[in-house]
């Protein structure tokens, strides 16, 4: 059984592999995914992210306890990338028309996911001003946690795939395929995925489109550098979608599939050049 819906900015396709309950647990697990995109996403003025972004600099903001995991991952793996990976890089987003504009920066020494703090488990506050956008690891967490809801209405082996963050589970092996960076409509198979997950980065279609590099380098001390312009598709395998989504943005700045951090999270890295 195979449903599709369009949700986090991309088609989500859900498989299982029970008729019996299947459609029933399918349609809860879009609602989990739903649930995810009402609260992180970027582009809607009143989600959770928003007023984060709005108040958390001024007073501390109760969060949902997804939006808490999030932001607690995202801290994690900033700090084993050494930076690398910074959720509140929003405003360079913003600035190049890739994402809506619902607040003004008047602040201009904006801080990052590091300088969001817990004062509770669902409390946090922000000792600067932020503009976060959880776009690279939201998506991969509302993966995960349509296949928690999966497993937990009985469904034994299935998938979830949100445009191109795929995570198998139980029996299910399925083929990876990337496209090639060269010809994108082109695809590659590289192996099968079975228990597992994977995100792959890249700019396909961004010169396509003529689009400014949305691959944000929050080290770059020049504005020129902020977009990298990356040559070829960046994959993460990793249990989690959640790490796998969050790491490929890593690799794709340092070009380097031995990157100390890929270890740390237990992932593997797999980059094809154009």
């Amino acid at each position: 059984m195979i449903r599709c819906k369009p949700l986090l900015g991309t088609f989500v396709e859900i498989s299982s592999q029970e008729d019996q309950n299947g459609l029933l647990a399918i349609e809860n697990a879009f609602a989990a995914i739903q649930q995810v995109q009402d609260l992180m996403g970027f582009h809607h003025p009143d989600t959770q992210l928003s007023v984060i972004n709005q108040l958390a600099h001024r007073e501390a903001v109760e969060v949902h306890p997804w939006t808490a995991q999030v932001i607690k991952v995202a801290k994690e793996v900033h700090l084993a990338s050494g930076g690398l990976f910074n959720c509140g890089i929003g405003h360079r987003l913003v600035a190049a028309g890739l994402l809506p504009r619902h607040i003004t920066f008047t602040n201009h020494d904006l801080g990052g996911i590091e300088d969001i703090q817990f004062l509770a488990p669902d409390l946090i506050k922000s000792a600067r001003p932020v503009c976060l956008d959880l776009g690279g690891i939201a998506k991969g967490f509302a993966v995960d946690m349509a296949v928690r809801v999966l497993i937990s209405e009985g469904i034994t082996s299935g998938s979830v795939n949100a445009g191109g963050d795929l995570r198998v589970f139980g029996k299910t092996a399925l083929p990876i395929q990337v496209r090639d960076p060269e010809l994108p409509n082109r695809l590659i198979e590289i192996g099968s995925l079975k228990d597992g997950a994977i995100a792959t980065s890249s700019l396909y279609f961004a010169k396509r489109d003529q689009q400014i590099s949305h691959i944000i380098n929050p080290l770059a001390q020049n504005f020129s550098e902020v977009h990298a312009e990356v040559l070829g598709s960046f994959s993460i395998l990793a249990k989690e979608c959640v790490y796998a989504d969050a790491l490929t943005k890593v690799l794709a700045l340092t070009n380097n599939e031995y990157h100390p951090c890929f270890s740390r999270f237990s992932a593997q890295a797999l980059r094809i050049t154009a």
